[in-house]
């Protein structure tokens, strides 16, 4: 039986008088995909930032890698987020660093000098292969496009090994061809380093291809949890408004 590499229990999150997380609970499995689906504003981005505490929760329990969010201190948090990949929606790459320098910045930060230097380009050449751009290495951000960008950024992700990979609306702003691509290679790293990952998306063609199963983020709780066939053929209303 797979072990749960994150559970959340009763998370509660407001900003004021907005509630956004109300009583929200999942359980991810190593190895599985899960795509958390809502409306704009209906607190995925907050649920994921919780998980890796760049938002601090009000009330709840996080477990990732069966550390205790709320028991970590700064170091121990730090050692965590390691472990735990996280794709940005804006790609957040260093416009002034090349392709090689921003896939060096977290090894800078959690390598010794002595494994960056002995391992360091093998694990830029790999994780470059990875997402199909090794002949980028030495080229600056602006001269890629936004599909190059999201692999760049993934490939980032990819060089610290993480067990777990948090995306944040990986094909947001790209055509529908890039985007597909992208979803497949989400799928592509799934299966080649067995990462559990969590989905935030509002691209259906994304969902269905990358999501092992979805979430529905509804009035801050989760309304539904299925698979996408299963919730594509749903009679409500707020799950099948999705769909249409």
């Amino acid at each position: 039986m797979k072990e749960d590499v994150i559970i959340v229990n009763h998370l509660f999150k407001s900003f004021g008088d907005n509630h956004v997380l109300r009583d929200f609970s999942l359980r991810l499995p190593e190895g599985e995909n899960l795509a958390i689906l809502g409306k704009s504003g209906s607190g995925k981005s907050v649920l994921i930032k919780c998980i890796i505490n760049l938002i601090e929760a009000d009330q709840g329990e996080l477990v990732v890698l069966k550390e205790r969010i709320e028991e970590l201190n700064p170091e121990e948090l730090d050692q965590l987020r390691a472990r735990v990949g996280f794709l940005f929606q804006s790609n957040a790459l260093y416009d002034s660093l090349t392709v090689r320098e921003n896939l060096e910045f977290p090894l800078r930060r959690h390598w010794s000098k002595e494994k960056r230097e002995r391992e360091a380009e093998a694990a830029i050449v790999t994780a470059l292969s990875d997402v199909g751009l090794e002949h980028t290495l030495n080229m600056m951000p602006a001269e890629l496009s936004g599909g190059m960008r999201k692999r760049i950024a993934l490939a980032r992700t990819l060089i610290l090994k993480p067990a777990i990979i948090l995306y944040d609306e990986p094909t947001t702003g790209l055509d529908p061809v890039t985007a597909r691509e992208i979803s497949h290679l989400i799928v592509a790293v799934q299966k080649k380093y067995n990462t559990a990952s969590i989905i935030i998306s509002h691209d259906m063609n994304c969902i269905n291809i990358t999501a092992n199963r979805i979430i529905m983020l509804i009035d801050g709780k989760a309304y539904a949890n299925d698979t996408y066939e299963n919730l594509h053929k749903s009679q409500d209303k707020k799950i099948s408004e999705f769909f249409d």
